[in-house]
Formats: structure tokens, C-alpha cells, sequence
């Protein structure tokens, strides 16, 4: 059987939109996807990005799980250090209460900001040293079991909402393994380490009340149209928009001075973070995202839809689920 697929909406604001647009997208690829057949769709938390419209996670999947009936949704990822787990139980508990049975919650380390917006989040970047334990004090808070005596979350006390780990290291391999959760590698954004955190993960897991094996959620980027030739115009097209999101400060580059930048060693870090990508029409995304699931070693695959045109967005979405069987 092929792998379940699922997304990962970045809820790109594009060129010309409007944050209202991204999350009305957002909103109409989750109803699509849910009608194709992907198991679930994930929403990362991102601070002070302009062209990121998904800061207020649990707020966005409240919304989608609004406007869908059963595909599941959840945080890819909620990064913990920025928050305190019982909010975050509280919040999460309040979805599984609302939607039961669709909801999981994705769990990162990175503060994902930079410093000066870590200070206007009132968070001192030490804080992630503590993730470890402040994953097991959210878990406490899911299970009814908490270990803050006296604390529980209401909602959120017995929901068990399912915990993933997501990392880009060895570090999120190690400690979902010795945690007994899934492990999801960020492989579309920070391919480096994936075969080799993988690999560790598997080998070092214990099995826990949640999992009694491990389980892989490997991601990548995913743009399929009608033709080869329309696909490559799209990769380029993200490749250029990652120059303007990552190095403009601000700017927005021309296309000629995103190639030029592209061809520096600065922009060749940015190629290298899409090293990950399926590009082509359906049969040539479909043989890419075979090989990369046997490379990954992975039970699932979460895609990210990177083109920036909207109808070849949503294509990729439709493409993707009839060549892979969905």
C-alpha cells in the first residue's frame, strides 16, 4: 500500500495577498484535501514574518476544523519554549473537545523568531534547554496526569491528545526516541541530517502508553502540474520568493537580482534547503516521492506545496493524491 500522505500548510501570504487570502486558501485546501484523501494537515508557528500567516496556530486550526469535517489537523509545530505547556494544554485540549478525534499536536524546539522578536515574546532563548521536561509537563497535562500537584488543564486533562516530536538534528531523533513518539523531520526546509537522525531514531526507540514502535513523518516540497516545463517555472518562482523571504530584510528583490543572488553562496544555502523537492508533472512527482520514501526510511510523508502561483498550488494537491493513489 502507498504511504499515507499528509500537508504541511505554510500558509504562504503571497504576492498581491492579503493575510485574509492566505487563510481563505488555507481554509480551501484543507476542504479539497480532505475530499482527495490526505490524513492530516499541519500549520507551523512562525513570529514576525511577513509573508507567513500562521503566528496564532491553534487559532488557524480552530478556524479550518470550522470549515472540515474529518481530516485531522494539528501544529507542525508548535514551538513549546515560547509558551507555557499548560496554555498550551489548555488550548489543545479545548480543539480535541471541540473536534474529537482530529487534532495532534506537533512539538518544536526553535524559538522560530529571531532575538529581538524572542524579547517582544517576553522569552529568554535559555528556555529551550528546558524542552525535554516541558514536553513531559504538557504530556502530564493531556494524560490527567499532572506533575504540577494541584494543576490540571480544563479543557485538556484526559483528551490524550496525540504528541509528535519535530526536528532538523539529532537532538528531537534522540528525544523522541527515548520518549517513545513519533519523530516528523523538517527534511524540506533542513534536509542535512535526515537519514542519519532517522536511522538513530528507530534504533534507540522505546515504547511508550502513546506508541509501541516507531513512526517516521518525513517532509518535503511538492510542485506538480499539467506539464514538466510549467512545474520548473514554479520551482524557480519559490526559489526566488525563499531569496526575498530569507535575505531581503524587508526588500523585495527583481528576478534578475533573485538569479544573481542565487548563484552566490548565500543563495546556494537556500537551493540546498530545497534539496528535497518533487518538481514535474504527475508521473515524474510520483516516481520522486517513491524514492524519497525509501530513502527517508519514512511511514508517512507531510508535503509542502511550494509553488507560488495559487491554481498550481491546489493542482499540486489534486495531481499529487491521483498519482499517488490516495
Amino acid at each position: 500500500m502507498a504511504l499515507p500522505l499528509s500537508i504541511l500548510d505554510l500558509a504562504i501570504i503571497g504576492e498581491g495577498e492579503t493575510a485574509a487570502d492566505s487563510l481563505a486558501a488555507s481554509v480551501a485546501l484543507a476542504q479539497r484535501a480532505e475530499d482527495l484523501g490526505y490524513r492530516r494537515i499541519w500549520y507551523a508557528e512562525h513570529h514576525n514574518m511577513a509573508s507567513i500567516a500562521s503566528s496564532a496556530t491553534s487559532v488557524l486550526i480552530a478556524h479550518v476544523a470550522a470549515h472540515t469535517r474529518t481530516i485531522r489537523l494539528g501544529a507542525g509545530g508548535v514551538m513549546l519554549p515560547n509558551h507555557a505547556p499548560l496554555t498550551i494544554a489548555e488550548q489543545f485540549g479545548t480543539l480535541e473537545t471541540l473536534h474529537p478525534g482530529r487534532i495532534d499536536l506537533g512539538l518544536g524546539r526553535a524559538p522560530g523568531s529571531d532575538q529581538q522578536t524572542l524579547r517582544a515574546l517576553r522569552r529568554n532563548p535559555s528556555v529551550a534547554d528546558a524542552f525535554p521536561q516541558d514536553v513531559l509537563e504538557l504530556q502530564g497535562y493531556l494524560s490527567g496526569e499532572s506533575r504540577i500537584p494541584g494543576v490540571e488543564a480544563t479543557p485538556g486533562k484526559g483528551t490524550n491528545v496525540p504528541l509528535y516530536i519535530l526536528g532538523s538534528s539529532l537532538f528531537g531523533a534522540q528525544l523522541a526516541a527515548a520518549l517513545g513518539l513519533p519523530y516528523a523531520f523538517a527534511s524540506h526546509f533542513a534536509p542535512a541530517a535526515l537519514e542519519e537522525a532517522v536511522a538513530l531514531y528507530r534504533r534507540d526507540f522505546q515504547p511508550s502508553a502513546q506508541l509501541d514502535r516507531p513512526y517516521v513523518i518525513a517532509a518535503l516540497n511538492v510542485i506538480a502540474a499539467d506539464t514538466s516545463q510549467e512545474a520548473q517555472e514554479q520551482f524557480l518562482a519559490s526559489k526566488r520568493m525563499r531569496v526575498s523571504r530569507f535575505l531581503g530584510r524587508g526588500r523585495e528583490f527583481t528576478r534578475e537580482e533573485a538569479d544573481m543572488i542565487l548563484e552566490s553562496p548565500a543563495g546556494q544555502q537556500i537551493v540546498q534547503m530545497a534539496k528535497y523537492s518533487a518538481v514535474g508533472d504527475a508521473a515524474e512527482v510520483k516516481e520522486y516521492v517513491d524514492r524519497f520514501a525509501k530513502l527517508a526510511d519514512a511511514d508517512e510523508l507531510i508535503v509542502a506545496f511550494s509553488a507560488t502561483d495559487r491554481k498550481v498550488w491546489m493542482r499540486s494537491a489534486e495531481l499529487l493524491a491521483e498519482a499517488h493513489g490516495l
